[in-house]
């Protein structure tokens, strides 16, 4: 039993690409909203992405400290999560 290939319109598929481009919804989320599958989402967003040309803007000074900020808080968590991940196997080996 083979499934028939759905077809969407250019209209939606760039509604879609917009929609997670605007609204910073994660393509995964927009999917499952929609019902089409994330990969084939992503590649939506690529092309139109693509088609506008350099539709996204330049970073403002402050968009570039706090993502400066998230980034260094983002390597803080991984290292304490190493961390923690390293003492729960130490543990978890010590005998009782």
């Amino acid at each position: 039993m083979s499934a028939s290939r759905r077809r969407f319109s250019q209209e939606f598929k760039d509604e879609l690409a917009r929609e997670v481009i605007e609204t910073s919804k994660p393509i995964v989320e927009v999917a499952k909203a929609y019902g089409v599958g994330p990969e084939t989402l992503r590649r939506w967003v690529l092309k139109y992405r693509e088609s506008q040309g350099g539709t996204e803007t330049e970073l403002t000074v402050s968009e570039r400290a706090r993502l400066k900020e998230l980034e260094r808080e983002n390597q803080e968590l991984r290292a304490e999560a190493a961390f923690l991940k390293k003492a729960a196997s130490y543990f978890a080996r010590e005998p009782r």
